[in-house]
């Protein structure tokens, strides 16, 4: 792809798509027009029937509150590395290839990392380069280190661990835009994520207008009931109309 070049960390054939899948046209800014709606989600995909794709913020701890954001997956895999740390310290054996994953990044794309535990998988310099790609921002299974950097520049990140420990002599990054896995969920590039302050969801490809649509559906129902709550509707008559 014109602009793009693979700096060698992991090799062409890791690299399971060059673009990740974008969901239909205006889903996105639909998604984000509902507000914080992780569990309007949620509720949805149990009654769709779709397999779990909710993580709560107790897992995924959004570093920034108050942020909500929406985009496909662009999917990155780390495994840990057998290396002595320290050797490859001095050897200046850097196993980390997120960076890979920035350079493929387009406007909108949210990273989504199977990382590695008690080390950062990514860290204030990378989520630099994330946003200068457009990256709304980064779920990362595993830990991440210079938050406070990565929110002066507006780059939130939902992860499980936050450590000064840095993975790139611990960690090997094996694939992107693979299907990887977040605590327990499945979830491929170009899958829809949306994060808020209560959880991660990870909406199907294959399923986003769909849930979008029931989504929507909810949310107008739920406003109603509140409107009902603040006019002061006994509540049997205003959840019989529910």
């Amino acid at each position: 792809m014109a602009g793009k070049r693979l700096t060698g960390r992991i090799a062409a054939d890791r690299i399971q798509m060059q673009s990740t899948p974008k969901p239909p046209a205006g889903a996105v800014e639909r998604f984000l027009a509902l507000g914080d709606c992780s569990g309007v989600i949620s509720d949805v995909m149990d009654e769709l029937g779709i397999a779990a794709g909710a993580v709560g913020a107790s897992v995924l701890k959004p570093t920034m509150v108050g942020r909500v954001i929406c985009g496909p997956a662009l999917t990155v895999r780390n495994i840990a590395r057998r290396a002595d740390p320290f050797a490859a310290a001095k050897a200046n054996a850097n196993g980390m290839a997120e960076f890979e994953a920035h350079n493929l990044a387009e406007d909108g794309d949210v990273l989504v990392i199977q990382g590695v535990p008690n080390v950062s998988n990514m860290g204030g310099i990378s989520a630099l380069t994330g946003k200068r790609h457009g990256e709304r921002g980064a779920i990362v299974m595993g830990g991440v280190r210079d938050v406070p950097h990565s929110r002066s520049i507006g780059y939130p990140v939902w992860a499980s661990e936050i450590t000064p420990v840095t993975g790139k002599w611990r960690l090997e990054t094996v694939e992107i835009n693979g299907t990887i896995e977040i605590a327990g969920i499945r979830v491929a590039a170009g899958d829809l994520v949306v994060a808020d302050d209560t959880g991660v969801c990870f909406i199907p490809r294959d399923h986003i207008l769909e849930v979008l649509e029931l989504c929507e559906n909810k949310a107008k129902a739920e406003d109603v009931r509140c409107k009902a709550i603040e006019e002061g509707v006994p509540v049997p008559d205003f959840y019989a109309k529910g």
